[in-house]
């Protein structure tokens, strides 16, 4: 008994010595258990391996302190476990002194020291290098020119074609190492990208115009020295057309990055010149095509024409940054004046690009390549690799004239000339050991540049002491625990200093504040006992169901259940988490990652319209139906994708007659004698009704359906409906009797109206004839016939 109350007094006492430290330095606060644990607390920890060091009733984690307090306690400096990080330098070739001219393998050339390093890292210590660049005089060059060759860019091709000649005699006042390679786009070669009716397919300009069938993108001519080669192939290359503005160009900046084989990039300074007058569809794009699978990244050249891009989406712009850095291609962006703000925009997106104003017929093209070349070669930007977990690193640069950068800023140096050198202080530091997945080493390299520099990672997570450590040691209470490092690591079930507690004899009120979690006041969170200032975890009546943690407050019984199944049986329960077996996933384990189910026979999953969850596609267009998305009942193309094979397989006709028996025996059908038999909705699943023509103009009839297994059945009507030829001499007997009808109709109206007028006009005459007024005694015209004369002289008689 005496015993008992001995060891609960150490406990008790351990407790208040640990919370009066509190307010202590990093290294008491971790609370350390061993060396290991000791060391990762901060790089100015060190633990005591002096056997006597502690006094009565301290904590075997008050080994670990700073080296000051360690000394001032009375640890010897020899007994002090503080292992150092280190850095060794295992490739560092001087930097090439290349004179101009002078050929020489771009392997061989190096511009960048050191090239290899090992670095010990202990958590909180950085390490720290100078990282040396300068610019190699005289450095090979390979130049892409990637060409828009919609119709908008005619004027434009006339003067590329002979750009070849012209490029060479410019570059080679940079350089004496120079090919060129060509390649063109268009767009996706479906609607409503393009027209694709048949002729236009073939000419998708006007007839007066005769331009080259549509295309995304094609590798007209691998990198090569001989610019004559280069103007003979571009002079060859025609227009092409597309209906919407915006081009396909993304697709084919992936084409020639990912393509480097089929394009010939060499280990030097990739150039890749980007011409267009129009701007760019990105990810997402796509669907109005009906195309939703993602961009894979993937190379897909088929005699250097892309071949997937009526299945893969439009990349995304971060899509494009990671393949463009992973391939060290510099982009120059040569765009006519209209979109200048647009790739402006884009260029802040990509590291190491440039953005050049294009005139209106590309005759400036060679002085903005060099211009654009010579502001990113100017530039100098570095970039690392992706960090293990709790490593971080920092730059500072030192670049011409004394400009000093810290920050982001430090990542690079600007206005860098031939023969200039620039250096880099470069630190790392880990702030905790990572786990055992993650990758054990870093590489840094400028941008544009293959040369890095590869630095090989050691993580110093244990003390040298831990190694010699003695297992069941006396020193540790008759061999319960492992004696290491001037301390006991107890084995399980024993605690204390000496692991003389035994979880099981020893219990005391006092010490419950070890075992409540924080702002809790219930202990060993109600499902255990607290012993020794830890919680033992109370047992179940079934023996495989357990609580487990620190304040038992984890257990293996409270996972979500599936089909009355603890993670539907797919998983195990750890601390009411279920951590699902490979291949199954969900809270409750119940969803399959199996994707086999999901797999359309066009090897697609979910035909590229939906993704697949828990082994079922869900189609992410309600328009879409089916197990894999095939069937859209309000798709016309539906119809017209299958009426060949229905052709050729029903009636042994049609476009697809010599090849029905390769590429049209992947449905059933049966022959139905009329319209009123074939299957109506509700009757198949995925039902879809189809009305096309044939060749003769006659009308055919046919249901397209899936079922539930993926199976496709056709019902086709095995009489068409053929329109019967017009009758001739009825058709010019009515049109002779029209003419007639009409003329004799006009006669009569217009004897009518005649009839009418003069109705009319006889009304107003009579009218006018009863309102005249008649003089009753004389008439104005009437003239007498007898005349009256008078003699002059008859008065003059009788007055004589």
């Amino acid at each position: 008994m005496a015993r008992i109350l001995l060891l609960v007094g150490l406990c008790i006492y351990s407790l208040s010595y640990t919370s009066a430290q509190q307010g202590g330095t990093e290294c008491l606060k971790a609370n350390a258990k061993s060396c290991g644990e000791c060391i990762q607390a901060g790089p100015n920890c060190g633990w005591c391996t002096k056997v006597d060091f502690l006094q009565e009733g301290e904590p075997t984690s008050a080994r670990c302190d700073d080296l000051a307090a360690l000394k001032s306690k009375g640890c010897p400096e020899e007994s002090v476990q503080n292992p150092r990080g280190s850095k060794e330098k295992l490739k560092d070739n001087a930097i090439t002194n290349k004179a101009k001219g002078e050929r020489m393998d771009p392997a061989n050339i190096t511009q960048i020291r050191p090239q290899q390093l090992r670095f010990e890292l202990r958590s909180g210590e950085p390490q720290t290098f100078n990282l040396t660049f300068r610019r190699a005089e005289d450095y090979p060059i390979d130049l892409y020119y990637l060409m828009d060759l919609s119709y908008s860019m005619k004027d434009d091709l006339e003067n590329v074609k002979s750009l070849g000649t012209a490029l060479m005699r410019e570059m080679e006042q940079i350089t004496s190492d120079f090919r060129i390679g060509f390649g063109s786009f268009v767009e996706k070669t479906v609607m409503p990208y393009i027209s694709t009716t048949p002729a236009k397919l073939i000419n998708p300009c006007t007839t007066e115009q005769n331009c080259s069938s549509p295309f995304s993108f094609k590798n007209v001519l691998n990198l090569t020295s001989d610019g004559k080669l280069f103007n003979d192939l571009v002079g060859k290359q025609q227009i092409s057309g597309n209906l919407d503005s915006p081009e396909g160009g993304f697709d084919a900046i992936m084409q020639v990055a990912v393509c480097g084989e089929q394009i010939g990039w060499r280990n030097v300074t990739r150039l890749l010149v980007f011409s267009t007058d129009a701007g760019f569809h990105f990810a997402g794009d796509g669907k109005l095509g009906g195309i939703v699978l993602p961009n894979d990244g993937k190379c897909h050249m088929h005699e250097n024409m892309y071949t997937m891009s009526h299945y893969y989406d439009y990349p995304s712009i971060a899509h494009i940054v990671q393949k463009l850095s992973e391939n060290n291609i510099q982009t120059i962006f040569a765009v006519t004046e209209d979109f200048q703000p647009v790739y402006k925009e884009l260029k802040n997106l990509i590291p190491k690009s440039a953005v050049g104003t294009l005139s209106s017929n590309s005759s400036n093209v060679i002085q903005l390549i060099i211009d654009s070349y010579n502001s990113l070669s100017s530039e100098l930007i570095l970039e690392n690799s992706k960090l293990p977990e709790g490593l971080t690193i920092s730059y500072k640069s030192f670049c011409k004239n004394g400009v000093i950068g810290t920050g982001e800023n430090g990542r690079k140096c600007s206005n860098i000339s031939l023969g200039d050198q620039v250096q880099f202080e470069i630190s790392v530091t880990a702030h905790k050991c990572p786990k055992k997945d993650q990758p054990n080493s870093i590489k840094i390299k400028p941008l544009g540049f293959t040369e890095e520099v590869e630095i090989l990672l050691k993580f110093i997570c244990e003390c040298d002491c831990q190694e010699s450590g003695t297992p069941d040691s006396p020193e540790c209470h008759y061999g319960n625990g492992t004696f290491e490092c001037g301390a006991c690591r107890c084995n399980e079930g024993r605690i204390g200093k000496h692991c003389e507690c035994s979880t099981e004899q020893v219990s005391n009120e006092d010490m419950d504040a070890q075992c409540r979690k924080e702002n809790s006041s219930e202990i060993c969170s109600n499902n255990g006992d607290c012993i020794c200032g830890q919680c033992v975890c109370k047992k179940r009546d079934n023996p495989n169901e357990v609580y487990s943690g620190k304040y038992c407050d984890c257990d293996n019984f409270n996972c979500d259940r599936s089909n009355g199944q603890i993670c539907g049986g797919n998983g195990v329960c750890k601390c009411r988490v279920c951590e699902c077996f490979p291949n199954f996933s969900g809270s409750a384990c119940d969803c399959s990652e199996d994707k086999s189910t999901c797999m359309a026979s066009n090897g697609q999953l979910c035909n590229g319209r939906g993704i697949c969850e828990c082994g079922r596609c869900k189609c992410t267009d309600p328009k879409f139906q089916g197990p894999t998305c095939e069937m859209c009942q309000t798709c016309a193309g539906v119809c017209a994708d299958h009426k060949e094979c229905v052709q050729c397989r029903a009636f042994q006709k049609g476009e697809k007659q010599a090849v029905c028996n390769s590429q049209c025996f992947h449905f059933n059908y049966t022959m139905v004698d009329s319209r009123d038999k074939l299957p109506q909705p509700g009757q198949a699943d995925a039902l879809t009704h189809c009305k096309e023509k044939d060749a003769d103009d006659c009308w055919f009839y046919f249901t397209y359906s899936v079922n539930a297994n993926s199976e496709v059945h056709v019902h086709v009507v095995k009489d068409p409906e053929c329109p019967s030829g017009p009758d001739i001499i009825p058709i010019v007997a009515g049109v002779v009797a029209g003419i007639v009808l009409i003329g004799l109709a006009l006669l009569l109206i217009w004897k009518l109206l005649m009839i009418i007028h003069d109705r009319r006009e006889f009304a107003k005459f009579e009218k006018e004839k009863m309102n005249a007024k008649w003089d009753a005694q004389e008439n104005p015209i009437y003239k007498s016939p007898i005349n009256n004369f008078k003699n002059p002289n008859y008065g003059r008689k009788a007055a004589l």
